[in-house]
């Protein structure tokens, strides 16, 4: 079956206040736990992104072809995904429905984007 890749752009839930974001982790859990149930989900997961807060630090960097490392990405770049949710399913349709589930569970927009099918990697 294809698998597809539902994400969101670090900052996305930005405008969200505080107080509401216990129920966007209860929500989020709830459609993780629908997908699970309905068997489509392979992963899911926010990506660590804030050197200001302890819990949730990370050293982010890019490896080069030549194996040279640098620091980054950089939180301030627009193009960092904020959070991920892969799920197998038999049609782009499927993947939508779950992308809208997931949409209205973080309260953002998110991508969807294919796997490109390649029998030696599954």
């Amino acid at each position: 079956m294809p698998r597809y890749l539902i994400s969101f752009e670090k900052g996305a839930m930005d405008h969200i206040p505080a107080e509401d974001f216990p129920q966007v982790g209860v929500d989020s859990h709830a459609v993780c736990r629908e997908a699970k149930e309905a068997g489509v989900l392979l992963f899911a997961g926010g990506l660590a992104y804030d050197n200001e807060d302890p819990l949730y630090a990370a050293d982010p960097a890019v490896v080069d072809t030549d194996g040279l490392i640098t620091d980054g990405p950089y939180p301030e770049t627009k193009e960092l995904i904020g959070g991920v949710f892969v799920v197998d399913v038999p049609t782009r349709e499927e993947a939508l429905h779950w992308a809208a589930k997931v949409a209205k569970s973080c309260r953002c927009p998110q991508d969807v984007r294919m796997f490109m099918y390649d029998p030696e990697m599954i």
